[in-house]
């Protein structure tokens, strides 16, 4: 796969990553920074999403099952692979500085990040991973996955 393959994919489904998420055209476009009408006309196959509006949504929708069904499991890992034609880097346990676990129930742990101040909730078994500004709501996912 190459960059202009993947452009094309992308904006192919965009408009399904969007369902998909619950997003209105008018709330997709802000997230991903384009103006309604530009998100309009890619929905509509008039134009195709430019290199940065594809990047943005694989980053900003991880655990889409669109992108990964178009993709493969690791949809930003072939978005960076595209763009610097190989990549390499080291597994690091520095992530751990960042997040002050708050509160766990078995193997599900809720953390705060310590410089965004966003929450966490990792199941270790599962692997399934949420993340919220708002802490209510992490506290109910907690309690919902336990």
């Amino acid at each position: 796969m190459d960059k202009e393959q993947l452009i094309a994919i992308i904006s192919d489904k965009i408009k399904l990553i969007r369902v998909e998420q619950g997003y209105t055209q008018d709330r997709m476009a802000v997230i991903i920074g384009v103006s309604k009408k530009t998100l309009v006309q890619i929905e509509k196959g008039r134009i195709l999403a430019g290199w940065t509006t594809v990047v943005a949504v694989i980053a900003l929708f991880p655990g889409s099952s669109v992108l990964k069904a178009a993709c493969g499991d690791s949809p930003l890992e072939t978005a960076l692979t595209i763009a610097h034609q190989r990549y390499e880097w080291e597994a690091s346990r520095q992530e751990e500085w960042y997040w002050k676990p708050l509160e766990e129930k078995g193997s599900v742990v809720m953390e705060q990040h310590a410089v965004s101040g966003h929450y966490r909730i990792s199941d270790y078994n599962t692997g399934r991973r949420f993340t919220s500004v708002d802490r209510t709501e992490a506290e109910m996912t907690l309690d919902r996955w336990t």
